[in-house]
């Protein structure tokens, strides 16, 4: 099985390099939390948002595809 992506090494203090490319694109900046997560035999590694991804309130209520929304940026969402 062909595999794909980029390869790092680990450094001695169990450190890798997400390459300026990746970070760019999920939009990662220096000093923002990354979640890092099981994944069956894998692991993944995701911007960490703890609440809202809209209005950044601590209580979300629903996840839509993997992120966290409360309930009231839902309801504006669902009235436009």
């Amino acid at each position: 099985m062909k595999e794909s992506g980029i390869v790092r090494k680990v450094d001695p203090l169990g450190r890798i390099v997400i390459p300026k490319e990746m970070r760019d694109v999920m939009d990662i900046s220096v000093g923002d939390p990354i979640e890092i997560v099981k994944d069956n035999n894998g692991i993944l590694l995701r911007k960490y948002h703890s609440g809202c991804i809209f209005c950044g309130g601590l209580k979300s209520d629903i996840k839509f595809m993997g992120m966290n929304v409360c309930l009231k940026c839902k309801n504006a969402l669902i009235e436009g």
